[in-house]
């Protein structure tokens, strides 16, 4: 690595201080990390010139994508002065401040401010049946819910409607004692995090895409486990990565079915693979059933856990994609092996479980009666018609590539460049088109490509049609400036 001269060399450029890679904050958070102490302890003073991206990124060995993401962010903080074509200076900051204070960035619009948002993660709600919804929730509020029929394990009544939902939509035999309600997914690898810590000795290891869901790598550090990233391709984890980890985790968290956020499908041999190697070192298989019921142009694959003879698998669903995100109700199908129910039932001793109970009333109503496949068939046709639109807008643009669209309810643009990518994503937001970073997924952003996610699912058809268009414009300009 190459030393960088100038006020910030000490703090930034010192090759035998390196980035940590383990770590699970992210390299460009770490960059912005050292740089805000340097600003603020005063070694860098307002008006200092700061190193090129490139020389910085050169000098702490990391792509110039990582560098420029962390001076973007202190830019929006106030602690950096960047103009295009203009060295980048130290502002005049109050050296006493907190960093807890700084200021949000002004320019990068949330769901909130944004015109229209293209993030991922939220579902239609154009197609959800209002008289269905409503009558399952009179029906549940005017039901009194006897005490003897409480259980920690979630309301009998609802166990058997979900185990009757996965057994016909994901080819799983089970029945209602394998199920656990969950107010969602986090609190459903918050339980699984700390059962295994009861069960094995120290904190767990346990394995995760990388790019991945962060909500599930933050449950499981927040509950005492640490993240083990494991690089994603076209087909989803790469399991055959998995054998080099030593010591060998605990547990594997992945999305099969539809990876999260890149889109790719576990072929059968990937998932028998997981599936022995789990057998050979005695862990779990976590299964985020994530999307699994939205394909577009492809066959549905039966979840993970219906090839499991080992009692290795525990699923994990959700309804807030399905339904509403507003509604944290979930579920997970434990594998029937007597220790990790014994675990988790110890971690809900002495209390009920935390989805209130006209809420389970409600979605066992709406599963019993049809509602919930109905919606579902609906949906997968209007989403469909979306994905339709993402295509005719984004498919083909020159130095991109297009990918994520098997199914699922989001989009993935890759770019040449993080710069590129970063210029893109900027223009969309100054046109109030918010989309989110390819790179905020990831623990190591080595493992993934430049690019951004495009949530399709929420805008209605002519919002996405207008932000798509934005989008477009704006990749279509990043290509003239070459």
């Amino acid at each position: 690595m190459r030393p960088v001269r100038g006020a910030m060399h000490e703090q930034l450029g010192d090759p035998s201080v390196p980035l940590d890679r383990a770590r699970q904050q992210t390299l460009s958070d770490q960059v912005a990390v050292r740089m805000r102490e340097a600003i603020l302890s005063g070694r860098a003073q307002g008006g200092d010139a700061v190193p090129s991206s490139r020389a910085l990124a050169g000098a702490l060995g990391v792509s110039r994508g990582v560098v420029v993401r962390a001076f973007e962010h202190l830019a929006g903080e106030g602690y950096l002065d960047v103009s295009q074509g203009s060295v980048a200076r130290v502002a005049v900051v109050d050296r006493s401040a907190s960093p807890r204070r700084r200021r949000s960035l002004p320019d990068s619009p949330t769901r909130a401010s944004a015109r229209i948002d293209l993030l991922p993660g939220f579902p239609s709600m154009t197609r959800l049946d209002e008289g269905a919804w409503r009558a399952a929730w009179r029906s549940a509020a005017a039901r009194a819910v006897p005490s003897a029929e409480t259980d920690d394990r979630g309301l009998l009544r609802l166990r058997e409607q979900i185990a009757e939902h996965v057994r016909h939509a994901r080819g799983v035999s089970c029945d209602a004692s394998d199920v656990l309600v969950t107010a969602g997914t986090s609190e459903a690898i918050m339980l699984l995090t700390l059962a295994i810590r009861s069960l094995r000795p120290g904190d767990p290891a346990i394995a995760v895409e990388d790019p991945g869901y962060p909500a599930t790598r933050r449950a499981i550090v927040r509950f005492g486990g640490s993240a083990v990233g494991v690089p994603v391709d076209d087909d989803g984890m790469r399991v055959d990565l998995l054998e080099a980890i030593d010591p060998a985790p605990h547990a594997v968290v992945l999305t099969p079915s539809h990876q999260y956020p890149l889109g790719g499908r576990l072929p059968v041999s990937a998932r028998v693979a997981v599936l022995d190697w789990a057998e050979r070192h005695d862990a779990l298989v976590i299964e985020d059933d994530y999307d699994s019921e939205f394909r577009h142009g492809a066959p549905v694959l039966p979840a993970l856990a219906s090839l499991d003879r080992g009692e290795r698998v525990a699923l994990v669903g959700s309804f807030s994609k399905v339904l509403t995100p507003w509604l944290r109700l979930g579920y997970i199908l434990l594998p029937r092996r007597t220790m990790l129910h014994e675990a988790i039932r110890r971690i809900r001793d002495d209390a009920t479980c935390p989805v209130p109970g006209i809420a389970q009333e409600a979605i066992a109503d709406l599963l019993e009666s049809g509602a919930v496949r109905r919606h579902i068939a609906a949906a997968r046709r209007d989403y469909a018609h979306r994905r339709g639109l993402v295509i005719a807008a984004l498919g083909g643009l020159p130095g991109t590539r297009l990918t994520g669209l098997d199914g699922g309810l989001h989009a993935v643009l890759t770019l040449e460049s993080a710069d590129a990518a970063a210029r893109v994503r900027n223009r969309s937001r100054a046109a109030g088109v918010a989309v989110a970073d390819l790179a905020d997924y990831t623990i190591d952003e080595t493992h993934a490509s430049p690019g951004l996610v495009i949530g399709y699912a929420a805008p209605t058809d002519t919002a996405l049609a207008e932000g798509l268009a934005v989008l477009r414009a704006a990749v279509l300009a990043e290509r003239g400036r070459e």
